[in-house]
Protein backbone atom coordinates (compact mmCIF):
# COMPACT_ATOMS: atom_id res chain seq x y z
CA UNK A 1 0.00 0.00 0.00
CA UNK A 2 1.28 3.52 -0.77
CA UNK A 3 0.67 6.90 0.81
CA UNK A 4 -0.44 10.00 -1.13
CA UNK A 5 3.11 10.53 -2.47
CA UNK A 6 3.39 6.99 -3.84
CA UNK A 7 5.80 5.93 -1.07
CA UNK A 8 5.00 2.75 0.84
CA UNK A 9 2.77 3.52 3.81
CA UNK A 10 4.05 2.71 7.26
CA UNK A 11 2.48 -0.47 8.58
CA UNK A 12 0.66 0.04 11.87
CA UNK A 13 1.74 -2.15 14.75
CA UNK A 14 -0.16 -5.19 15.91
CA UNK A 15 -3.48 -4.40 17.54
CA UNK A 16 -6.49 -6.12 19.02
CA UNK A 17 -10.07 -5.20 19.75
CA UNK A 18 -11.38 -4.96 23.29
CA UNK A 19 -15.12 -4.96 24.00
CA UNK A 20 -16.38 -1.92 25.89
CA UNK A 21 -19.15 -2.07 28.43
CA UNK A 22 -22.26 0.07 27.85
CA UNK A 23 -21.15 2.86 30.21
CA UNK A 24 -17.71 3.15 28.56
CA UNK A 25 -19.27 3.10 25.09
CA UNK A 26 -21.80 5.84 25.93
CA UNK A 27 -19.10 7.97 27.53
CA UNK A 28 -17.03 7.74 24.32
CA UNK A 29 -20.09 8.43 22.17
CA UNK A 30 -20.71 11.58 24.20
CA UNK A 31 -17.10 12.71 23.64
CA UNK A 32 -17.60 13.27 19.89
CA UNK A 33 -20.20 15.23 17.97
CA UNK A 34 -20.27 13.45 14.60
CA UNK A 35 -21.79 10.06 13.82
CA UNK A 36 -23.84 8.17 11.27
CA UNK A 37 -27.52 7.33 11.60
CA UNK A 38 -28.83 4.30 9.75
CA UNK A 39 -32.52 3.84 8.97
CA UNK A 40 -34.65 2.15 6.32
CA UNK A 41 -35.80 4.09 3.27
CA UNK A 42 -37.67 2.36 0.45
CA UNK A 43 -36.85 -1.01 2.08
CA UNK A 44 -33.09 -0.32 1.91
CA UNK A 45 -30.63 0.81 4.58
CA UNK A 46 -29.83 4.51 4.39
CA UNK A 47 -26.87 6.12 6.15
CA UNK A 48 -26.59 9.83 6.93
CA UNK A 49 -23.70 11.62 8.64
CA UNK A 50 -25.09 13.86 11.38
CA UNK A 51 -23.93 15.69 14.44
CA UNK A 52 -25.39 14.70 17.75
CA UNK A 53 -25.48 15.43 21.43
CA UNK A 54 -25.95 12.89 24.21
CA UNK A 55 -28.65 14.05 26.65
CA UNK A 56 -29.62 11.93 29.65
CA UNK A 57 -28.28 8.86 27.86
CA UNK A 58 -30.26 9.54 24.65
CA UNK A 59 -28.82 10.49 21.26
CA UNK A 60 -30.36 13.68 19.85
CA UNK A 61 -29.95 14.96 16.30
CA UNK A 62 -31.66 17.85 14.52
CA UNK A 63 -33.43 17.53 11.18
CA UNK A 64 -35.48 19.63 8.80
CA UNK A 65 -39.05 19.19 7.58
CA UNK A 66 -38.22 17.41 4.32
CA UNK A 67 -35.57 15.08 5.77
CA UNK A 68 -36.29 11.40 5.17
CA UNK A 69 -35.78 10.63 8.85
CA UNK A 70 -38.23 13.33 9.96
CA UNK A 71 -41.12 11.72 8.08
CA UNK A 72 -40.23 8.26 9.38
CA UNK A 73 -40.23 9.33 13.02
CA UNK A 74 -43.57 11.17 13.07
CA UNK A 75 -45.62 9.85 15.98
CA UNK A 76 -48.37 8.05 14.02
CA UNK A 77 -48.53 5.22 16.53
CA UNK A 78 -45.89 6.37 19.01
CA UNK A 79 -43.71 3.31 18.39
CA UNK A 80 -40.89 5.19 16.68
CA UNK A 81 -38.65 3.72 14.03
CA UNK A 82 -35.70 1.40 14.57
CA UNK A 83 -32.37 3.03 13.81
CA UNK A 84 -28.71 2.27 14.30
CA UNK A 85 -26.21 4.94 15.24
CA UNK A 86 -22.43 4.70 14.91
CA UNK A 87 -19.66 7.02 16.00
CA UNK A 88 -15.94 6.47 16.22
CA UNK A 89 -12.54 8.01 16.68
CA UNK A 90 -9.92 5.94 14.86
CA UNK A 91 -6.48 7.29 14.05
CA UNK A 92 -5.87 7.02 10.30
CA UNK A 93 -2.18 6.18 10.74
CA UNK A 94 -2.10 3.82 13.72
CA UNK A 95 -5.65 2.46 13.27
CA UNK A 96 -6.09 2.69 17.03
CA UNK A 97 -9.20 4.16 18.59
CA UNK A 98 -12.76 3.09 19.23
CA UNK A 99 -16.12 2.53 17.59
CA UNK A 100 -19.56 2.53 19.22
CA UNK A 101 -22.75 1.20 17.63
CA UNK A 102 -26.17 1.50 19.21
CA UNK A 103 -29.63 0.58 18.09
CA UNK A 104 -32.90 1.91 19.38
CA UNK A 105 -36.21 3.50 18.57
CA UNK A 106 -36.03 7.02 17.17
CA UNK A 107 -38.86 9.44 17.96
CA UNK A 108 -39.56 12.90 16.66
CA UNK A 109 -39.47 15.37 19.56
CA UNK A 110 -42.84 17.11 19.81
CA UNK A 111 -42.66 18.83 23.20
CA UNK A 112 -41.85 22.55 22.55
CA UNK A 113 -39.76 22.92 25.75
CA UNK A 114 -37.75 19.81 25.00
CA UNK A 115 -37.22 20.95 21.41
CA UNK A 116 -36.05 24.38 22.62
CA UNK A 117 -33.61 22.68 25.00
CA UNK A 118 -32.10 20.62 22.17
CA UNK A 119 -31.89 23.66 19.90
CA UNK A 120 -29.77 25.30 22.58
CA UNK A 121 -27.52 22.25 22.99
CA UNK A 122 -27.01 21.26 19.37
CA UNK A 123 -26.16 23.54 16.49
CA UNK A 124 -26.34 21.69 13.14
CA UNK A 125 -23.01 21.68 11.32
CA UNK A 126 -24.63 21.35 7.92
CA UNK A 127 -25.77 24.60 6.33
CA UNK A 128 -29.11 23.83 4.73
CA UNK A 129 -29.88 26.44 2.11
CA UNK A 130 -33.19 28.05 3.01
CA UNK A 131 -33.95 25.20 5.42
CA UNK A 132 -34.02 25.51 9.13
CA UNK A 133 -33.33 22.50 11.28
CA UNK A 134 -36.58 22.94 13.20
CA UNK A 135 -37.02 19.29 14.23
CA UNK A 136 -35.16 17.02 16.61
CA UNK A 137 -35.05 13.24 16.72
CA UNK A 138 -34.24 11.45 19.98
CA UNK A 139 -33.08 7.83 20.20
CA UNK A 140 -32.84 5.81 23.39
CA UNK A 141 -29.89 3.44 22.78
CA UNK A 142 -30.60 -0.20 23.58
CA UNK A 143 -28.41 -2.14 23.08
CA UNK A 144 -25.09 -0.27 23.20
CA UNK A 145 -21.98 -2.01 21.90
CA UNK A 146 -18.45 -0.78 21.42
CA UNK A 147 -14.90 -1.83 20.79
CA UNK A 148 -11.57 -0.20 21.45
CA UNK A 149 -8.77 -0.91 18.99
CA UNK A 150 -5.62 -1.01 21.09
CA UNK A 151 -1.99 -1.85 20.51
CA UNK A 152 -1.04 -5.41 21.36
CA UNK A 153 0.96 -4.03 24.28
CA UNK A 154 -1.97 -1.92 25.63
Amino acid sequence: MADGDGAPAASPGARRSVELDSAQALRLLGSVSLGRIVFTRQALPTVRPVNHVLVDGDIVIRTHESAALTSRTRPADGAGVVVAYEADAIDSETHLGWSVVVTGYAHLVTDPRELARYEGLLRPWLNRLNRTMEHAVRTRPDPVTGIALVGDDG
